[in-house]
């Protein structure tokens, strides 16, 4: 019967700090936000993380190195017609979407392989189309990452950082 209850005991005790270390974890959701821009309907799909009180520019996301621009996979953008972005054509279709993000600009990807675990599998003869952005400051930080989809642009809102591309 003690050794029953010792086993009971340690069954519980496990449970609980898995429970408390579950609450430590970033929760990602995935998302998806939906808008028109010049007659073209946008759909972006992608994990929110959360900041959780990590350095997010530079350290979890490295600079010069292709991030998926969100989290688990791939986030992808599809437009039902043909955009400019930032100036240049990008046909309509899905995309895979990227962005290298350094301390003074951040170079935008859209890859044609659209469904993708992360960047790991990226390839840039894939690419569609690549374009240079400036990132901002926000005013207020982002806890969990948003893109938002204006009249004629879209930004990835998340930490301290906007980054804001046109489309028309």
């Amino acid at each position: 019967m003690k050794v029953l209850r010792k086993i009971h005991f340690s069954l519980i005790a496990l449970l609980i700090v898995n429970f408390i270390n579950a609450q430590d974890k970033p929760i990602t959701t995935k998302e998806v936000v939906t808008g028109k821009i010049n007659g073209a309907t946008i759909t972006i799909n992608y994990g929110s993380p959360s900041v959780k009180g990590r350095e997010i520019w530079g350290k979890l996301v490295p600079f010069n190195q292709v991030w998926r621009a969100g989290a688990n996979d791939a986030t992808t953008f599809e437009t039902d017609k043909e955009v400019l972005i930032e100036g240049a054509k990008l046909p309509a279709g899905k995309y895979s979407f990227f962005i290298i993000p350094n301390d003074k600009e951040c170079t935008i990807i859209f890859n044609k392989e659209a469904k993708q675990w992360g960047a790991y599998k990226y390839k840039e003869n894939e690419d569609q189309l690549r374009v240079t952005v400036k990132q901002e400051v926000a005013k207020s930080k982002t806890e969990k990452l948003v893109y938002v989809i204006e009249k004629d642009r879209v930004s990835l809102n998340w930490d301290n950082w906007m980054i804001p591309f046109s489309v028309k």
